[in-house]
């Protein structure tokens, strides 16, 4: 059950908590008790352990609305999500320098703002450039924003994402990544953000920022067409990367002929269309999984702590759902300020990695400690592989 429970601005909508209230920042707390204020919102609101405040609505949250949808509530970068494949490789089998390894992977992998030169033959098969032109007409007759995004299907970005080589308590190697969908993700999210922001019904709502747009409505319909290509883009943009990542490993071991098994997939940032305590809703997790009974799952750390694939337990009580990950505990610029590059190297020690002031906000002690997040949400997944990355690569 929920480690703490805070009433929210509607006396039938409380707020559930899988954390302590003390950990969780006012802000935060805040924008959970507004989301809390919406008529549209169903039963209570769910915050993982993960939980922290967020642009628009709150990172760690689960929503459920009968008859409309809220996308500050999904975020900017629709469909992010995690693929992790267990590879036939270990550790025994890696060399004590892993830097040319991590050379290669970002030579294949263009990461930050960047696209691919030419586009890579697993992006242009494709099926979603067929539907490209039925998105906003500011996207589909933007030639240049086709090509953009043409060219970054298969690319890392920045921030928070990830290519990792993960070791596994048996010594097994994995490859593991977090991307989303890229500049095309955000640019049609903010594009119907500010559609929602202008719509009459949302005028007394108590904070525009969490505008939402209504079932039956031509806007909903605009809103779900975009939003699900870009849920399908992010998912290929993964496909994608983790192709080409997959060629890196199997050149670089290629005496070893390298097996990969089946990847474990999920999203956390997405709206989907489910049944919870009695009623049909649209649920939006943002910076959150979907933990269905038996349904695999990935829940990373930081860049120098473990990550954990983990299996969903179902629990009703949080929309069946679970974190996305540690949950940061300060912000980007907070912890540039807190934190030099001797720290990073420090805290990183033993990764392969990028150690300078470029990825200073994301060291791991920007971020909340991931035992104690598995610990609040023993009840919401189990935790079938625990990894450990010893390369990490960050745009």
């Amino acid at each position: 059950m929920a480690v703490s429970e805070i009433k929210g601005l509607r006396d039938d909508v409380p707020i559930k908590l899988w954390t302590k209230i003390e950990e969780v920042e006012s802000e935060a707390l805040t924008q959970l008790r507004k989301t809390s204020s919406l008529p549209w919102v169903h039963h209570h609101v769910a915050a993982m352990p993960d939980v922290h405040f967020g642009m628009g609505a709150t990172v760690g949250s689960v929503i459920a609305m009968k008859g409309a949808v809220c996308p500050a509530a999904v975020g900017v970068d629709i469909g992010c999500g995690m693929a992790a494949v267990r590879t036939s490789l270990t550790a025994s089998d890696l060399p004590d320098d892993l830097k040319l390894l991590r050379h290669r992977i970002e030579k294949a992998v263009p990461v930050g703002h960047a696209g691919h030169e030419e586009i890579p033959k697993y992006a242009e098969k494709s099926p979603i450039w067929k539907r490209f032109r039925t998105l906003h007409s500011k996207i589909a007759n933007d030639g240049d924003m086709l090509g953009k995004a043409r060219k970054q299907l298969g690319t890392l970005g920045g921030g928070n994402h990830f290519i990792e080589v993960c070791l596994d308590t048996d010594q097994r190697v994995w490859v593991m990544l977090h991307s989303g969908s890229r500049n095309i993700g955000k640019t049609l999210a903010e594009i119907h953000i500010g559609i929602a922001q202008k719509l009459a019904h949302n005028e007394k709502i108590i904070d525009r920022d969490l505008a939402v747009f209504l079932a039956g409505t031509s806007e909903m319909d605009a809103y779900r067409r975009d939003l699900y290509w870009c849920q399908q883009y992010a998912a290929e943009n993964r496909a994608v990367m983790l192709a080409l990542v997959k060629d890196v490993v199997a050149h670089t071991f290629k005496d070893l002929r390298v097996r990969f098994e089946q990847p474990i997939e999920c999203i956390h940032n997405y709206v989907a269309e489910e049944h919870h305590f009695g009623e049909d809703v649209m649920v939006t997790r943002k910076g959150a999984i979907s933990a269905r009974a038996g349904q695999m799952g990935i829940i990373p750390g930081s860049m120098g702590t473990r990550s954990y694939v983990v299996r969903g337990l179902g629990n009703p009580e949080s929309f069946e759902s679970a974190s996305h990950g540690a949950g940061r505990r300060m912000s980007r610029g907070a912890a540039k300020r807190a934190f030099t590059i001797d720290d990073l190297v420090a805290q990183t020690a033993g990764v392969e990695c990028r150690k300078d002031g470029a990825v200073v906000d994301e060291i791991p002690g920007a971020y909340k400690k991931i035992e104690d997040v598995m610990a609040y949400q023993a009840d919401l997944v189990e935790i079938v592989h625990e990894l450990k990355q010893v390369l990490c690569v960050k745009g």
